[in-house]
């Protein structure tokens, strides 16, 4: 190996690790706010899910005790007998089965994209860190 060579190295090495450390931080913060957004784009989803579990609906009926709704939600009456009830269809298993698919997708997606987004900051802090110049 001659001495040009060794320069070369040593200036190539040199030269990108501190530029592949910036575009890895860079690309951290990037994924880290997809990360949020889809954090709260899960919370929105599970946040519906659970209204449309425990909510009550339909018609108000008077009685002595205060108006409430004819149906109770799929939580608390899972096969109900009113005809009125039953014409929801967002209440109704197959709908919420969905949505709690949507939710539980939305969750993971963003669990592994801030994962993704902490693995690329350690990267970067490390490749930034560990870079001592030839020579």
């Amino acid at each position: 190996m001659t001495a040009h060579e060794t320069t070369l190295e040593g200036s190539v090495l040199s030269g990108t690790a501190p530029e592949g450390a910036e575009k890895r931080a860079r690309d951290a913060r990037r994924i880290e706010g997809w990360s949020i957004v889809w954090m709260l784009l899960a919370m929105l989803i599970w946040g519906c899910f659970i209204f449309l579990m425990v909510a009550d609906y339909g018609p108000e009926v008077s009685s002595y005790k205060g108006t409430h709704a004819v149906c109770q939600g799929p939580l608390g009456d899972p096969s109900p007998q009113d005809r009125v009830c039953r014409s929801d269809e967002l209440r109704q298993w197959p709908a919420l089965m969905g949505i709690l698919a949507l939710a539980s997708l939305a969750t993971v997606t963003a669990a592994a994209t801030m994962v993704y987004a902490k693995v690329l900051s350690r990267l970067a802090h490390n490749d930034g860190a560990g870079v001592r110049p030839q020579g």
